[in-house]
């Protein structure tokens, strides 16, 4: 739209003018509005030092590109030379003058330019400006570490080295940082421009200057064809010309397909010219299977990188990293943190955050047990509370005092309450100063990530394991033998005398209804607080061949492939569980043999790639094998015992192959149930009553006959310990529930007895509360 005075110039103020009752739209040019006295354009052409001559000049070039041919649709990203004049015109009058400037990092002498005369700063803040591909689309990390603004990088002198000995190559001078997610290659390349502003590089990179590249932003907007290979071609210029530019590019595999259209080229291929001849140079940063994915499919991109492994660092390179950086997290959340605490966060993270990797997963851990213990703390953000206050009080104290004609009375009474306010605050500075982060927040925020309870994570596993055989014993009856020789090869995984990291594993053998999966069950709750982390897979369900898939995800190509395996997922997020694989005789043996990887490796590769780690698992197999074997055994002085377990190790040794017994930690025979573990098994079972009935304000008791009349009952039937639950069920529960419905508000307790060799359930009336009104 031309300006509606002149018609000469493009309109750039709009204004709306009343004409009679009539609304009138007007474009003017810079000009023109100038000339019209429009407030707001005068105020701030004055305010920028601009004259009538030099609007006229803004306005024909103006002018001349919107004419020309140097106008892009869609734009670049980069202001024109005449906007670029526009704002920079107030700002050369402003570094004209003679006032003293700061460096960056605000100390006087400091910063690599401070001896430079102030004509030398400004010719190189006017080349800077230049510079503008890469001010828009890059970040200075030299710059910024000029300033201060990075955290310190601790250990990697070996990778770091290894970068720095590639960058001072003649030709194919382009290291990539290859590594886990959070291993640390960002903080590499932050380490490599903190040399270089320091002086500790060789002579050919002490001039260098490290820009992070922002593909993302070189990305956006490009909407028509041309516009991405013209930034990239002119980022490319702009590093050539300057000659002493270093390009990081994180997730380096994300130049593979930037800026992909039809017709086009991508950054890749464009980039791919200069980084043969040297002209530009390149830090990558990209992950194994990405590389792999990505740039090992494109040889000619692969062999102008070489690449760097950074590997996941040990508990003892990761505590000290966090002691070197834990002041910046201290500052931040305005706590303390002890070297110990330090230390814990290395090793908790390391022990129940499997799914990620060292340090990145330490460092989070320290950094939300920080904001933990400074959330818990009100008094720090009162403390800055306050603090804002005492400076506006002190700001209305400035002022009154400058007045001609002060108001005492309101100067007294502000200053009576900046007495009060500093009290206060130094008050609350000694409470605000002392905030400790404690064991208890470490362990709380690995409850939150992980859903192991923080009790549990802070208890010494050693003194949990000593208590477990007695846990066990008073919830699994009758198999005592079977219990000590499960705890006992727990103790020896857990205390990991062997170098091979493998959970522990075993089978239970025993016919069924003997406690196999009620011990496993036990042994879940015992070492985890809660059921909830026993992983449970009937082995009916992968009788087939292709249930392997099933365990471990759909291989590619097949349905199913997005779905993640019933087993690996589940360990992936509670990595810390006991998992049973129930009737193992039933599974296929191509089952077997992921489960033998397990048992041997403690880790399996998922249909998607992931490693999943079993060594923090427990692992039980439970089977029948044996228990149908009628024949009797030959020799002399042998117990029953002796000769069920022979039969159960001939039986298991039909369906399972030698090598996969062998790397079973026990194989846990469960003896047969006597009448007396009968009758106190179904002790057990009433006494689960107690709870719900209690709810209804009901008792419940039995006696010694009831229990014998019970196993009697339920003794000798094929079924085991499960007749109980099915005697109880028909002869007491079934009982109990028609006296409830009949008389449920006054029966106040119930006891089984046993009379004439049948059960009997009697009721005994509620008291009757004392009237609270009688004397009233």
């Amino acid at each position: 739209m031309m300006c509606s005075n002149c018609n000469k110039r493009p309109a750039v103020v709009f204004i709306t003018s009343m004409q009679g009752n009539e609304k009138k739209n007007e474009g003017l040019c810079l000009s023109c509005a100038r000339k019209r006295h429009i407030p707001q354009v005068s105020e701030y052409m004055e305010k920028l030092g601009i004259t009538d001559e030099e609007i006229d000049q803004l306005s024909d070039q103006m002018m001349g590109m919107l004419d020309g041919d140097s106008f892009e649709m869609g734009g670049s990203g980069i202001m024109p030379d005449f906007i670029s004049n526009l704002f920079n015109a107030g700002n050369d009058k402003e570094e004209s003058s003679d006032s003293p400037k700061l460096p960056p990092n605000g100390k006087p002498g400091s910063g690599r330019r401070s001896g430079e005369n102030p004509t030398v700063r400004k010719e190189e803040k006017k080349r800077r400006k230049d510079l503008k591909f890469l001010n828009n689309y890059c970040t200075n990390l030299s710059q910024k570490a000029e300033d201060g603004e990075l955290d310190r990088i601790i250990g990697r002198d070996k990778e770091i080295a290894r970068v720095v000995q590639i960058l001072s190559r003649r030709t194919k001078n382009n290291p990539c940082l290859i590594g886990e997610p959070g291993v640390g290659k960002t903080a590499i390349a932050e380490g490599i421009a903190q040399r270089i502003a320091e002086g500790d590089v060789p002579m050919n990179l002490a001039d260098k200057k490290l820009y992070l590249l922002d593909l993302t932003a070189l990305v956006a907007g490009t909407q028509f064809r041309g516009q991405f290979e013209s930034r990239v071609k002119g980022l490319v210029d702009e590093v050539k010309a300057e000659g002493n530019i270093i390009l990081f590019i994180d997730e380096v595999h994300s130049l593979v397909g930037a800026g992909d259209s039809e017709g086009s080229m991508n950054a890749a291929n464009i980039l791919k010219p200069a980084l043969s001849r040297g002209e530009v140079q390149v830090i990558g940063a990209t992950t194994f299977g990405e590389y792999r994915k990505y740039i090992e499919k494109d040889s000619a991109l692969e062999r102008r990188f070489q690449p760097v492994t950074v590997e996941e660092p040990n508990i003892e390179d990761t505590v000290s990293v966090l002691l070197g950086i834990k002041k910046y997290y201290e500052d931040f959340h305005k706590v303390h943190i002890s070297d110990y605490l330090t230390r814990v966060c290395a090793v908790l993270s390391e022990r129940y955050i499997t799914d990620r990797f060292l340090p990145d997963k330490a460092i989070d851990l320290l950094d939300e047990s920080c904001a933990r213990a400074s959330i818990r703390t009100p008094e720090i953000a009162k403390y800055a509370k306050i603090n804002k206050e005492i400076e506006a009080m002190e700001g209305v104290e400035r002022s009154l005092t400058e007045q001609p004609e002060p108001d005492y009375q309101a100067l007294a009474e502000i200053k009576s309450k900046l007495i009060h306010a500093h009290s206060e605050a130094d008050q609350l500075r000694k409470e605000a100063e002392n905030v400790q982060v404690t064991e208890e927040d470490i362990t709380k925020v690995i409850e939150l990530w992980t859903g192991i309870p923080a009790s549990k994570v802070a208890e010494n596993e050693f003194l949990k394991i000593a208590r477990l055989e007695d846990s066990l014993k008073a919830r699994v009856l009758g198999q005592d033998e079977a219990i000590g020789v499960l705890v006992r090869a727990i103790k020896r995984t857990r205390v990991r005398l062997n170098k091979r990291r493998r959970p522990a594993s075993f089978i239970f053998i025993g016919p069924t209804g003997i406690g196999k999966t009620e011990l496993v069950k036990a042994l879940a709750d015992a070492m985890f607080d809660s059921p909830e982390p026993l992983i449970r897979l009937d082995m009916t369900e992968y009788m087939e061949k292709h249930s392997v898939a099933r365990m471990i995800g759909s291989p590619p190509g097949y349905v199913g492939y997005e779905e993640a395996g019933q087993l690996t997922e589940k360990v992936r997020r509670r990595p810390y569980s006991v998992i049973l694989f129930d009737e193992i005789e039933k599974a296929h043996p191509d089952v077997m043999n992921i489960l033998m990887q397990i048992l041997d490796e403690g880790k399996v590769d998922d249909a998607h790639g992931r490693t999943v780690n079993f060594e923090n698992t427990i692992i039980c197999m439970t089977s029948n094998a044996g228990s149908t074997d009628k024949s009797v055994g030959v020799g002399f002085n042998r117990t029953a015992d002796e000769i069920s377990k022979d039969k159960a190790m001939k039986g298991l040794r039909e369906f399972l192959r030698p090598e996969f017994i062998s790397r079973i930690d026990e194989v846990v025979v469960f003896r047969a149930l006597e009448k007396a573990d009968f009758s106190r098994i179904a002790a057990l079972m009433l006494d689960e009553m107690k709870e719900p009935l209690s709810e209804k304000n009901i008792t419940i008791s039995y006696t010694q006959d009831a229990l014998d009349l019970i196993a009697e009952k339920s003794f000798g039937k094929p079924y085991g310990a499960r007749d109980i639950r099915r005697v109880i069920r028909q002869e007491v529960e079934d009982k109990i529930a028609e006296i409830i419905l009949e008389h449920a508000s006054e029966v106040g307790g119930l006891k089984v007895e046993a009379a004439d060799g049948e059960l009997t359930v009697t009721s005994s009336p509620r008291e009757k509360e004392t009237e609270k009104n009688e004397d009233e």
